[in-house]
């Protein structure tokens, strides 16, 4: 499924793999990637950063990370619980990023939270978007998305998005959990996208 979304091969080890297999395994598979790193990288307590990568002033990082080649993580960011940022990936300012895949020339702005999400190739994220990744006010809360019309369960109790390549995501729109955006589409500034409507 994923291959309709994401173009491959990435930076990323996609294939194969449900999206919200991948988050569930994101730590896992973060630690076997910093086996296969080269020197162009710095290594430490389970966080890999590129010698090339800006990282601002008052970011915190938790393990573990992988930062790539020429990204970019704006001052008093915090990425945490799995981050992969591929080649050229950027962060702004004040960002919360969770357990999240982006690729390549992807960029989310600054004040945004993405949870628990995987974004394609050249997304453009606006100020103040939220990837919500849990429905707090459902007595069950595991995250379901619609696959060619059905309602199909991924187990989790959190997982945000899977954004196809070349979406654009508007200022302070929401992303609800389970979105999942096909390659170039365009959510509006402030729109709500709520894929699975069923109420629980």
């Amino acid at each position: 499924m994923i291959e309709n979304y994401i173009k491959q091969p990435t930076a990323f080890p996609l294939e194969g793999k449900e999206p919200w297999e991948i988050v569930r395994s994101l730590n896992n598979i973060l630690y076997r990637l910093m086996e296969q790193l080269d020197d162009s990288y710095t290594v430490k307590d389970g966080i890999a950063i590129h010698k090339t990568a800006v990282i601002g002033h008052n970011v915190t990082i938790k393990a573990p990370a992988v930062i790539s080649a020429h990204c970019f993580v704006g001052s008093n960011s915090y990425l945490r619980n799995g981050v992969f940022l591929a080649p050229a990936a950027k962060v702004g300012i004040s960002c919360e990023v969770k357990t999240t895949v982006m690729m390549e020339n992807s960029a989310v702005a600054h004040f945004n939270f993405i949870g628990d999400s995987i974004i394609g190739h050249d997304v453009n994220v606006e100020g103040g978007a939220v990837f919500a990744n849990h429905y707090n006010e459902r007595k069950d809360d595991t995250v379901f998305v619609i696959v060619d019309g059905k309602r199909v369960s991924t187990h989790l109790h959190k997982f945000g998005a899977l954004v196809g390549d070349g979406c654009r995501i508007g200022a302070n729109a929401v992303l609800s959990p389970g979105t999942l955006l096909p390659p170039a589409t365009v959510v509006k500034r402030l729109e709500l996208v709520e894929q699975d409507r069923q109420k629980i």
